[in-house]
């Protein structure tokens, strides 16, 4: 996995990815970066397909940033991965996102996730009415740890037209 919107990808390169999600209409394509200002000067210059949904990484609180750059593009569905989710990330304004993903980290070295830090997201993703999506609490064995959050896995996705 790479993130599309590094500086080292050349524009046209860019292109030619999103011709590819052109001319596959019946597929849906999640497109995630850590580079939001690339993403929003990128597609505010361009139309985007609407099987392409665009994403940014916001892992803590020092990230939350992001979600304005997001928030400038023009895709169907703009969503947030909150994973690894290493801190509390704090009040989001969620207006103009269409679905969040929250997730703990995992791998060998992987950060334990609190708990009550997803429950505050999933608490202001239900106030503001925004699709929550909890992926998995991660560790080193994530597949052990598995995803139930208070009871009930949370699958929820945005609705497309």
């Amino acid at each position: 996995m790479s993130d599309l919107f590094h500086e080292r990808i050349p524009d046209s390169y860019i292109d030619k990815v999103f011709e590819t999600i052109c001319a596959a209409p019946q597929h849906q394509f999640q497109i995630l970066t850590k580079r939001a200002e690339r993403l929003a000067d990128f597609c505010g210059e361009r139309s985007l397909p609407p099987n392409a949904w665009l994403g940014v990484s916001v892992e803590s609180a020092k990230y939350v940033w992001r979600i304005e750059h997001l928030r400038e593009i023009q895709a169907q569905v703009r969503f947030l991965s909150i994973e690894p989710l290493l801190e509390p990330v704090g009040q989001l304004d969620l207006r103009g996102i269409h679905w969040v993903i929250v997730g703990g980290e995992s791998g060998w070295h992987a950060r334990p996730v609190d708990p009550q830090w997803v429950r505050e997201i999933r608490e202001q993703c239900l106030r503001q009415r925004v699709p929550f999506f909890f992926k998995q609490w991660g560790g080193k064995r994530k597949g052990r740890n598995g995803r139930i959050l208070d009871g009930r896995t949370w699958d929820e996705m945005p609705s497309v037209a």
